[in-house]
């Protein structure tokens, strides 16, 4: 059943196509886009089973594209995506002691978002050739998105893309990894405030719509709907693994996630039939997330740097999503919620969902699974990936087997590494290349004036 057919989760849009839908990002109604219905792929599962990753992708994605691209297109443009990872499966599954790894950071930054940003930026510039027309990406990242982005879209025809990270908190190699791109269409941009200050700087752009449309602006977070269901697949994939491994019927996966991104992809596999009985949700010390999954409240609090800077998140931009299954596919129901967070920084919703625990693993409890995980199994886990294994641990049913998504290459966190064992033992070649290229950023106040004049400024200055 193809769904080429999207909504807004607040109500305000006639419905898009695929490619409107990817092109817009935001909703220009300040809500985000979903498909009008999701498909029950059951009756392909054992079929899918023996696909290779891009054949998977290619299948999973295949009903949510509808006619935006032909066959032959779509299939060459996965290919594309997928021939930049160092991994012939691209996102393999090792065991690990008691659980399995998917390890997502074979793609050319480490980090799980390659899997979703190579495929974006490949769709991006596939409808822009046709369209003949350009497009200005704007995002805001806690660490690695900004990365994967960049390197998704690095000396694109018809693309700019203006990229902002919080000065001073995220990874020195996560900042190197961004600011050494120099390419003439890549623009870092280091905001004097948090990651939230930046998603509220970039949502406010993306509502004034006369600036969007002169401009068209373009989003890469995972506010884009394309940025989602590339993730989807490797639920599947992934489960299908531990599935050949222990004969079980269904799995558990668990999810570090501070912005709502990558465990709603997995929501969304679930509700297509992917053997998945259950998501869990794991946060660090910034914890709305599993604060609401606990005690149904989604409350705001101030964010805390924490050795996993990537879900150093109080505002996850993409609950938005789940909040609209979660009441029914009510817009207007979504839009008085979201209206009292705006207003208190706060709200209460009653009831629980069966298919998600969450839990909270703080620092003493990262620092334990990188050290124990080493120690005892030989595996070397990023601090992020720690997070999720820690809180799998606390909280997995013991009769499933546990699938826990890697999101990115140890190698990336060396400090958190050196603090949890003693030694440097988080090197990746290319990383270690980037400590002597010489970087490019502007600093920015975290207002949307600031960011709008500068890029008016610089693309005026390009043209």
């Amino acid at each position: 059943m193809d769904v080429d057919s999207y909504l807004s989760t607040r109500g305000g849009l006639a419905p898009l196509r695929f490619r409107e839908a990817v092109m817009m990002g935001l909703a220009d109604d300040g809500g985000l886009l979903l498909p009008a219905a999701i498909p029950d792929v059951r009756p392909q599962l054992d079929a899918w089973r023996r696909l290779a990753y891009p054949e998977l992708a290619v299948a999973v994605m295949r009903p949510f594209v509808g006619g935006a691209l032909d066959d032959a297109t779509f299939r060459a443009l996965v290919a594309r995506s997928y021939a930049t990872f160092a991994h012939p499966e691209v996102t393999p599954v090792v065991t690990a002691g008691p659980v399995h790894i998917l390890e997502l950071f074979h793609g050319p930054t480490l980090a799980f978002k390659d899997v979703a940003l190579q495929v974006l930026g490949n769709l991006f510039e596939q409808f822009l050739r046709e369209s003949g027309e350009t497009l200005t990406i704007v995002g805001a990242t806690s660490g690695d998105t900004g990365s994967a982005a960049i390197h998704g879209v690095r000396g694109k025809a018809g693309i700019d893309i203006f990229i902002m990270h919080p000065q001073g908190r995220v990874s020195p190699l996560q900042e190197r990894q961004m600011t050494t791109v120099l390419d003439a269409n890549v623009h870092n941009l280091a905001i004097t405030g948090t990651f939230d200050d930046g998603q509220r700087v970039l949502k406010e752009l993306f509502n004034d719509l006369a600036f969007k449309r002169q401009y068209r602006l373009g989003a890469v977070n995972s506010v884009n709907w394309a940025r989602v269901l590339a993730q989807v697949v490797y639920y599947f994939y992934g489960a299908f693994r531990v599935q050949e491994r222990t004969g079980a019927a269904a799995i558990q996966v668990a999810v570090p996630t501070g912005n709502f991104g990558d465990i709603f992809a997995g929501y969304v596999a679930q509700r297509m039939g992917a053997p998945i009985r259950r998501l869990i949700l794991a946060t660090n010390e910034n914890d709305i997330l599993s604060r609401f999954f606990t005690t149904g409240e989604y409350g705001q609090g101030a964010v805390h740097p924490t050795l996993s800077p990537s879900m150093d998140i109080q505002v996850a931009s993409n609950f938005e999503r789940y909040l609209y299954y979660r009441v029914g596919e009510d817009p207007a129901r979504v839009r008085e919620l979201m209206a009292e967070f705006a207003r208190t920084g706060r709200f209460q919703l009653p009831g629980a969902d069966p298919l998600i625990v969450a839990g909270r693993g703080d620092t003493a409890m990262t620092l334990d699974a990188i050290r124990r995980y080493w120690r005892e199994h030989h595996y070397l886990l990023d601090p992020h990936t720690a997070v999720g294994v820690a809180v799998a641990e606390r909280l997995a049913d013991a009769a499933v087997p546990t699938l826990c998504l890697a999101t990115a290459h140890p190698a990336k966190f060396p400090d958190a590494i050196r603090q949890a064992l003693g030694e440097d033992l988080a090197r990746h070649p290319t990383l270690e290349a980037l400590k002597s290229l010489p970087v490019r950023c502007v600093t920015l106040a975290p207002t949307c004036a600031a960011l709008a004049a500068h890029i008016r400024a610089t693309l005026a200055a390009k043209n």
